[in-house]
């Protein structure tokens, strides 16, 4: 396993459980549970247990509050509906909430809790990042929902979601902690002048000592969080990092390696994306590297430039110094670990349009269709293809590759729904692109009756978009502009 890292999900269609994390109490009641149900004429003798009850800054008592809301007279039940409000507002006070109050799909399958700060895996799964990050941490690469084993530590923010966590929370009366807050490490002076040593060693004249020293900060930056926050809190720290590359590191590829992953530990801390971002050595090191280094630095420089393409303003930097490229090339190697990472890096990277361009101009469409055809990556590559559909040269050159017989084959014959979502995405969009192949897709039709299948039972995304394709086929024979043979225009 290399370094930890985030990992792209190639499932990024699907928004997957939780989000943030408030604790759902474990005994669901605040301290007026030492009322118990006691009948009414008691409810005066325990008033003085109730507490988290405020009124104008004042403590309330329990038979202070039933007599403001109900008057002197109360029943058994109305004693117990003053209790749960009672609890109710002192749950919104500490920011807690009842197991059942929450939607299932803001809860952290591990945690059982409210996600704080959502993170995706490479299976598409969504978790509470202190708890995922905890289990791959000790070791543990098994996805807890899908049971697969994850190639890398990697995880990646889920911003949608904690949007929708966020939102949910403040409708529901509800207060979530800062991001800031939860991400905030710990950092102790004895780590400042530790880090301080370490910097001195690395602008030694020794290439010895320099070697020993990035080594040494590579290790603390994988196994201390304090240490990856502790190097965003100095930018001239990563820049001296990052000044290495003078060294002519091709001679060095241990070294280069060393300098490459550690710049892909502290590219996990959020706040190190822009810092290290806006370095203006950082990211053609690691462009560079993803050329020369051996496969190990090669790959982390990848999982690198994927990392810091979380920021938008990253994806731009790295498409305007040619780091696609580099990446294409490195995902046609053999090494299974490689070809994620760069495949992670360019679905990211080709979240906006300019990229895209760019990639289809340096050759990916045929890459990704050899890795289907030859099943090497299959869903990562399709979910790729399916990304760069929106590209008018993308989809001419799917079509010139034989990528509408290959779609309609992956519709027909392959039982993962995402798959066949993403295959229906990408014919979708060719029909639009280009109306002759809708013959083709009709004769597939008649004959396997896959496009239809697949609008009753396919996913939402997929049955809209394979209900958008019959649709035309259907407006073709009405007006009898498809015609027999198929070569017509429609």
């Amino acid at each position: 396993m290399m370094e930890e890292t985030e990992q792209v999900s190639f499932h990024c269609g699907r928004i997957r459980s939780p989000v943030m994390g408030i604790e759902v109490p474990r005994t669901g009641k605040i301290e007026c549970d030492a009322i118990g149900r006691a009948p009414t004429q008691r409810v005066s003798e325990k008033a003085t247990a109730i507490k988290g009850v405020e009124n104008s800054g004042k403590r309330m008592t329990f038979l202070d509050y039933r007599n403001s809301r109900y008057g002197d007279v109360v029943d058994d039940e109305k004693t117990k509906e003053m209790e749960e409000e009672i609890e109710e507002e002192g749950r919104k006070k500490k920011g807690m909430m009842r197991f059942d109050e929450v939607p299932r799909c803001f809860i952290c399958p591990i945690s059982k809790e409210l996600m704080r700060d959502p993170v995706v895996v490479e299976t598409g799964e969504t978790y509470d990042r202190v708890f995922i990050q905890a289990r791959l941490n000790s070791g543990n690469l098994t996805c807890p929902n899908t049971q697969q084993i994850l190639s890398r530590s990697i995880v990646i923010s889920n911003q949608l979601v904690r949007r929708m966590i966020s939102d949910w929370c403040r409708d529901n009366g509800y207060q979530l902690p800062p991001l800031d807050d939860l991400e905030g490490v710990t950092v102790t002076q004895n780590e400042r002048i530790q880090l301080k040593s370490i910097l001195k060693k690395i602008a030694s004249s020794s290439i010895s000592e320099t070697k020993m020293a990035a080594k040494e900060l590579r290790k603390l930056t994988k196994q201390m969080p304090s240490f990856r926050a502790l190097l965003g809190e100095k930018p001239e720290a990563i820049s001296q990092l990052v000044s290495l590359s003078s060294m002519d590191l091709h001679t060095h590829l241990d070294l280069q390696e060393d300098v490459v992953t550690t710049i892909l530990n502290l590219s996990i801390h959020d706040h190190n994306k822009k810092i290290v971002g806006d370095d203006p050595f950082a990211i053609p090191l690691l462009i560079d590297a993803v050329v020369t280094g051996t496969i190990v630095t090669r790959s982390n420089a990848a999982a690198a430039l994927f990392t810091l393409s979380a920021v938008d303003e990253n994806k731009i930097k790295i498409g305007e110094m040619g780091g696609l490229y580099p990446l294409i090339e490195l995902f046609e190697e053999d090494n299974p670990i490689a070809k994620k990472d760069a495949a992670s890096a360019i679905f990211s990277l080709c979240k906006i349009h300019e990229n895209k361009a760019r990639a289809v101009k340096d050759g990916v469409v045929r890459v990704l269709l050899i890795s289907i055809v030859e099943d090497t990556l299959f869903s990562e590559s399709l979910a790729v293809l399916a990304m760069l559909s929106t590209n008018q040269q993308a989809l001419q050159e799917i079509c010139d590759n034989g990528g509408v017989s290959c779609m309609l084959m992956i519709i027909r014959e392959t039982e993962c729904e995402k798959d066949k979502e993403n295959a229906v995405v990408v014919l979708y969009a060719i029909c639009m692109h280009d109306r002759r192949r809708l013959c083709d897709i009709r004769d597939e039709n008649d004959i396997s009756g896959c496009i239809a299948l697949l609008a009753r039972n396919g996913t939402a995304r997929g049955s809209r978009k394979a209900k958008g394709i019959l649709e035309r086929l259907n407006k073709g024979r009405d007006r009898d502009i498809i015609s027999s043979p198929c070569g017509s225009t429609l």
